[in-house]
C-alpha cells in the first residue's frame, strides 16, 4: 500500500479483516440493487472506463473511475452530525488491486460544493480503514467514495461504514399491515429475508393479515418464512385499515412494556432492505429518541424522489407540503441530490421506524381506518418532545401518488380524519377550515363531481358524529361510504374502450390566477351552470386537464382516470348540483356552530382512544 505524504494525521490505516465489536455499522456501501426497477445509478456511478459490479461488489478495469455520489451511496453526514453525539465515521473496505486503486472519500457541503475529506492508495490484497470527522455539516452536505484504478484493474467490495457503538444496541421489528395483496406482502417478506445482515438484525416480524386472500396462502411466503422462524408473528383479524394493522404490530411489540423499536412498512412497497438496517442504525445514536422515516421514490419513475422531508398545513388539510424551497421534490434524484438538511414534520408509513419510548409517552395510534393515522401520529410524538427524522439514504419505493384518482372512498377518511388531527392540534381555527373545505367542495361540485362533494360532505358529518364515530375502528364508515357513492356514475371508472367515436378532445386553459380571481371564476362557472350556458358535449379531458376551471365548461365530459386503466363520464346534473350547494350550506353552518364542542370530545377522550384497552377491544382480545 501507498499514502500520500500528506495522510499521515488522516486516521488513514490498514486493519485485519475482522469485525469489531466497539463499531456500530451505519451502513453498507451497495452497488446495485435487488431489483432491475432500480437503476444502477442510483448506487453507484463509473464515471469513467469500464467496471461490473454485483450487490456489495465492483470491479474496475484499467483506468476505470466510479463513485457513489449517488441517493444509496452517500452517507448524510447533516443528520448524523444535527441528530447524533457522532463524531466521526470509519469506512472500511477491502481491495484487490492489480497495481494500485485510489480511494477517496469526498464530500459536499450546503451549495453542492465538493471536497477531498482523505485519501488512500492500495496495492495488492489489502483491507482499508479511513476515517472522516463530521464536523461541518450543520445545514447540509454529504459524505461518498471515489476509486481509481490506476494502471491495472481493481476489485473493491464489503465496503462499511461504521460509528462508535453505544452501551447497548437497541432491537429492531418489522409490522408489515396488509390487505388482500398477497403477493406484494410476500415479495416485500422475500426482500427482507434476502439479506443476510437485515434478517440477523430483526428482532420480530409481525405481519398483520386484514384481508380474505391470505398471505400464508402464497408458496413464496411458506418458503421464506422458515427463515424467520419463531421470529415471525403471522396475524389475522377484520379489516381495521392501515391504521389498525400497523397498530397491532405497535400493540404486540410493546406488550411486555417497551421492548423494541419497530419499523412500519406498506405491503406493496419495492423493499431495499439496506433502508432497515440505516433506520435502525440511526435510531440507535439518535440523542433522544426520534421517528425514523424513509424517504419515498416512486415506483413507476424509480429515480424520482416525493420528498426529502414534508410538513403539513392543517388550515387547509394539506399534507406533503415541502418543508423547505431547496429540498428536492417530485424530480429525479439522477439529476439532482438533495444537499440541505430539511426537517420534516412527518413521515409517511411506507416505511418509518417508531422508537419504544413513542409508544410508552405518547400511546397508540387512533383508530382512524386509514389516512392521517401517519400525521397525526407524528405531530403527536413532536408535541412531547419526539421528533420526525426523514433520513436521506434510507428509502423503499412506493406507487406514485399521481396515480391515485382524489375521486375514491378513501377521501371519505383522508378529509374526516385530517379534521380529527386538526381538531386536537392547539391551533385549531374552525373558520378557516370552514372557508377552505366550502371552496374545495364547491370545486368539486363546478367540476361535475357530485359524488365527490358528497364524499367531502359525509366526511365532515363523519367529524362531527365526534369519538363515537370511531367506535369500531371504521369498519361501518367504510361499508357506509362504498354504498353510498354507488349513487353517483362518474364515481366509476369506464373502459377506455367505451368512449363516443370521434370524441374532440379539448385542453385545459390557463389556470386562474390566484386569491380573489380565483374565486370569481367559481362563481362565474356556477352562474354558468345555474343558466345552462354550457358547451355541448361529449368532449375528453386528460387527467392532467381535468381542473374544475375548465371541466365546468361543458354539460358532457370523459376524464381520463388518474389510473389511466380507464376514464369517468362526468355530467351536468342541475338537481345534483342543488343538491350539494343546499347541503354544503347546512353543512357549513353545523360545521361553525358544533366544531369548537366536537374538538373538546375529542381531547377528552382521546386516552381512551388511543389506550391498550381500547385497541384490545378491537382486535377483540
Amino acid at each position: 500500500m501507498n499514502t500520500t505524504d500528506d495522510q499521515s494525521d488522516s486516521g488513514v490505516e490498514l486493519i485485519e479483516r475482522s469485525a469489531t465489536s466497539d463499531r456500530l455499522l451505519a451502513q453498507r456501501t451497495l452497488f446495485t440493487g435487488t431489483s432491475p426497477v432500480a437503476s444502477d445509478e442510483l448506487y453507484a456511478v463509473t464515471k469513467v472506463g469500464m467496471s461490473t459490479r454485483s450487490r456489495f461488489e465492483l470491479r474496475l478495469q484499467p483506468g476505470a473511475v466510479a463513485h457513489t455520489n449517488t441517493f444509496f451511496g452517500r452517507f448524510p453526514a447533516s443528520y448524523w452530525q444535527r441528530w447524533t453525539n457522532v463524531t466521526e465515521v470509519t469506512v472500511t473496505a477491502h481491495v484487490v488491486a492489480d497495481t494500485a486503486c485510489r480511494i477517496q472519500i469526498q464530500a459536499s457541503d450546503i451549495g453542492g460544493h465538493r471536497r477531498i475529506v482523505t485519501n488512500v492508495v492500495v496495492t495488492g490484497d489489502e483491507r482499508v480503514s479511513m476515517t472522516a470527522p463530521l464536523d461541518t455539516f450543520v445545514d447540509g452536505g454529504a459524505l461518498w467514495l471515489q476509486f481509481e484504478a490506476q494502471g491495472g484493474g481493481a476489485v473493491v467490495d464489503d465496503v462499511e461504514w461504521t460509528v462508535v457503538s453505544p452501551e447497548s444496541i437497541r432491537p429492531v421489528a418489522v409490522a408489515i399491515c396488509t390487505f388482500n395483496r398477497a403477493d406484494d406482502c410476500a415479495r416485500t417478506v422475500e426482500a427482507l429475508a434476502s439479506d443476510e445482515r437485515v434478517l440477523a438484525l430483526l428482532d420480530a416480524l409481525y405481519v398483520v393479515d386484514q384481508g380474505t386472500d391470505p398471505v400464508e396462502s402464497r408458496e413464496l411466503f411458506q418458503e421464506v418464512s422458515k427463515k424467520f422462524a419463531s421470529r415471525l408473528q403471522y396475524l389475522r383479524q377484520a379489516n381495521l385499515g392501515g391504521a389498525g394493522g400497523f397498530t397491532r404490530g405497535l400493540y404486540e411489540a410493546s406488550a411486555a412494556g417497551p421492548h423494541a423499536d419497530v419499523i412500519l412498512m406498506d405491503d406493496d412497497i419495492l423493499c431495499e432492505p439496506e433502508s432497515v438496517l440505516r433506520l435502525s442504525a440511526f435510531a440507535n445514536m439518535t440523542t433522544e429518541p426520534a421517528l425514523i422515516g424513509a424517504q419515498m421514490l416512486f415506483l413507476f419513475n424509480p429515480d424520482y424522489l416525493l420528498a426529502s422531508g414534508e410538513r403539513v398545513d392543517l388550515g387547509t388539510l394539506q399534507r406533503g407540503v415541502p418543508t423547505d424551497e431547496h429540498g428536492v421534490r417530485n424530480r429525479s434524484v439522477l439529476e439532482k441530490l438533495p444537499e440541505r438538511r430539511v426537517d420534516a414534520e412527518y413521515n409517511g408509513w411506507w416505511s418509518c421506524l417508531i422508537p419504544a419510548e413513542a409508544i410508552e409517552r405518547i400511546g397508540l395510534p387512533l383508530p382512524v381506518f386509514f389516512q392521517w393515522d401517519d400525521v397525526e401520529y407524528s405531530l403527536r410524538a413532536g408535541r412531547a418532545g419526539i421528533p420526525t427524522i426523514t433520513l436521506p439514504s434510507a428509502a423503499v419505493w412506493h406507487a406514485d401518488f399521481y396515480w391515485k384518482d382524489v375521486d375514491g372512498f378513501a377521501h371519505y377518511f383522508s378529509t374526516r380524519n385530517g379534521l380529527i388531527t386538526a381538531a386536537l392540534d392547539p391551533g385549531f381555527a374552525p373558520k378557516t377550515l370552514a372557508k377552505q373545505l366550502s371552496r374545495d367542495i364547491s370545486h368539486s361540485i363546478v367540476g361535475l363531481q357530485y359524488g365527490l362533494a358528497h364524499t367531502q360532505l359525509r366526511a365532515i358529518e363523519g367529524f362531527l358524529e365526534g369519538p363515537a364515530g370511531l367506535a369500531d375502528g371504521g369498519q361501518k364508515a367504510l361499508a357506509a361510504i362504498n354504498q353510498e357513492r354507488k349513487r353517483f356514475p362518474e364515481t366509476v371508472t369506464r373502459p377506455a374502450s367505451e368512449l363516443p367515436g370521434r370524441l374532440p378532445i379539448r385542453r385545459v386553459a390557463p389556470s386562474p390566477k390566484p386569491g380573489l380571481w380565483t374565486d370569481l371564476v367559481l362563481a362565474k362557472r356556477a352562474v354558468m351552470q345555474a343558466r345552462n350556458h354550457l358547451e355541448r358535449g361529449p368532449v375528453a379531458i386528460s387527467y392532467e386537464d381535468a381542473q374544475w376551471w375548465h371541466v365546468g365548461r361543458f354539460d358532457h365530459v370523459f376524464v381520463t382516470d388518474a389510473s389511466q386503466g380507464g376514464v369517468r363520464e362526468r355530467r351536468f346534473d342541475s338537481e345534483k348540483a342543488a343538491e350539494m350547494s343546499g347541503r354544503l350550506a347546512g353543512v357549513m353552518k353545523r360545521f361553525l356552530a358544533e366544531a369548537p364542542s366536537v374538538a373538546e370530545a375529542f381531547a377528552r377522550e382521546f386516552p381512551q382512544l388511543t389506550s391498550r384497552e381500547n385497541w384490545a377491544r378491537l382486535y377483540e382480545k
